[in-house]
């Protein structure tokens, strides 16, 4: 957990939550943005197993996550039923992603009406993609103004929150949302599996930091040797933060470059 507080002459703010959930750190840099924007904001990893819903006090609650596979997050959906025993005021979302925002707001919109739950914003972010099995996050020039406009569009979240701001999720275009969502229904039983195209080269000198990093403790060392459990949510913290670029996906990852947010270091992502 991380506290970010205002200063002595600022008037006291609502006390906001921001649940985060982050492989390479493009959401928990949203999340601190945010947190430094609004004040007295406690930040919480959707990868702690120690939260307890009863003891979270809160009148804003914002939750920030990834896309994967045009869709929201095994995890951020498993997530839900803990945010409605929080009972918020104000309930926002921000969904991260390379380009493609497709039906994942609306995803989440219609999850959380569900379980009698209201979302009263949602925004897209785009970053640099970390989907390394398609290709690297681009040049260093286009991740600089990724990151730029990413900025920009943070702190209009910000003042949206701040306000209360009551408006539709945005979402992307509507071939996208009906072709995307089709294949978020179709691949998500599978993702826990997708990890058998996991391997490890030559390089790999069991230093163990992908095990410490996965966030569902799906990777085990037997015999020297690296073990995934299938239990993978896709996040590819494993891959992208390995020192030595030992860990591949597939036959292609090898000629593409890592990424993670260049204002996130390995030890914030250490699961406690």
């Amino acid at each position: 957990m991380q506290d970010n507080n205002t200063s002595v002459n600022d008037p006291p703010a609502a006390k906001t939550v921001i649940f985060y959930y982050t492989g390479t750190g493009n959401s928990l840099w949203i999340a601190r943005t945010l947190a430094q924007e609004f004040g007295n904001t406690e930040l919480i990893s959707m990868t702690d197993s120690d939260i307890n819903p009863d003891e979270i006090d809160a009148q804003v609650i914002g939750l920030v996550f990834p896309v994967h596979i045009w869709g929201v997050p095994g995890r951020v959906l498993g997530y839900l039923d803990q945010l409605r025993e929080m009972s918020p005021q104000y309930i926002f979302a921000v969904a991260n992603n390379a380009g493609q925002v497709a039906n994942t707001l609306v995803q989440l919109r219609k999850v959380m009406e569900s379980k009698g739950m209201k979302l009263s914003s949602g925004w897209s972010v785009v970053l640099p993609s970390n989907y390394i099995p398609w290709g690297g996050p681009g040049s260093v020039k286009k991740q600089n103004k990724l990151f730029a406009a990413a900025g920009i569009k943070v702190s209009a979240i910000a003042r949206g929150v701040l306000n209360r701001v009551e408006q539709p999720v945005e979402k992307g275009p509507l071939w996208e949302r009906l072709l995307f969502t089709w294949i978020y229904n179709y691949s998500l039983p599978y993702v826990p599996r997708m990890d058998e195209k996991f391997r490890v080269d030559e390089r790999c000198n069991n230093c163990g930091i992908c095990i410490e990093l996965c966030p569902v403790n799906n990777i085990v060392m037997q015999d020297n040797r690296l073990i995934w459990q299938n239990q993978c949510e896709q996040c590819l913290a494993c891959i992208q933060w390995c020192p030595k670029e030992a860990l591949q996906y597939g036959k292609r990852t090898a000629k593409f470059a890592r990424y993670h947010h260049p204002e996130v270091k390995m030890k914030d992502l250490l699961r406690k």
